[in-house]
């Protein structure tokens, strides 16, 4: 589904990835971990194609088409989709609404007609119900006055909604107690399916005792210098990344 060859990027002319190898197929769910500044963030909006980044060298190849010339929003219509670690509020904007907008414009560029209101009720009413998430709860201004969890399962429930092929979630436990943690890990665990794929990315093991990965690799320095299976979490909460600087010679 998601192939990274050779990634080199940067923002302000300040080089953050450095060569960034990943393959992602479908139905599986990767995670990647990292020290504070290793470039997770960065690599998550240069798939998402965020315009303030620098692509120097590589490519980004989703179901055999490359996003090289392909703006964030038409990346969006492609299928992939960001949950930001500090969402945006949109005041006198519902969710309901918000979410509509967001359907109908990818059907347009697909050159479909918009969803009709009855079938876009059905499947508010049914993702809703599926994210545990209150009706009333649908009606407020997006993000306003939402706590952090409230956050977190709004971007769950837009996945749901858009249900994209590939989700990136970026940090999504950052600020997060357990109870709101496990929430929007059963979350993502429902709309995982043969046909999706997940990249979680995050600095603490935690998130990954409710969103299990099949690979965990380790960015450091702009480089994945490590590769595993779930079990290569764990050991980074016990070594801390310590462990892996002096493996790499840092």
């Amino acid at each position: 589904m998601l192939q990274i060859k050779d990634l080199h990027a940067s923002v302000e002319e300040k080089d953050i990835l450095k060569g960034i190898n990943l393959e992602v197929k479908a139905g599986e769910v990767h995670a990647i971990m990292g020290p504070n500044g290793s470039g997770k963030s960065t690599l998550a909006s240069v798939i998402a194609g965020k315009e303030e980044y620098e692509v120097e060298k590589g490519e980004i190849i989703l179901d055999g088409e490359n996003l090289d010339e392909l703006a964030a929003e038409e990346r969006a219509h492609k299928g992939i989709f960001l949950s930001f670690q500090y969402p945006v509020e949109i005041p006198g904007v519902s969710v309901t609404n918000f979410i509509k907008t967001a359907i109908n414009e990818t059907r347009k560029s697909k050159g479909l007609e918009d969803m009709p209101a009855n079938e876009m009720l059905k499947m508010i009413r049914e993702k809703s119900e599926l994210l545990e998430i209150d009706r009333k709860f649908l009606s407020r201004s997006l993000n306003e006055g939402f706590s952090g969890g409230e956050k977190k399962r709004n971007e769950i429930f837009q996945m749901a909604m858009l249900e994209p092929k590939l989700a990136i979630l970026d940090e999504t436990d950052s600020g997060l107690d357990i109870d709101a943690l496990r929430i929007v890990a059963n979350g993502v665990n429902k709309l995982k399916s043969k046909n999706n794929a997940v990249i979680v990315i995050t600095h603490y093991q935690r998130l990954l005792d409710y969103i299990v990965p099949d690979y965990v690799h380790v960015l450091y320095k702009g480089k994945i210098v490590k590769s595993g299976p779930k079990e290569l979490a764990h050991e980074l909460e016990e070594k801390g990344y310590d462990w892996i600087k002096e493996e790499v010679g840092a």
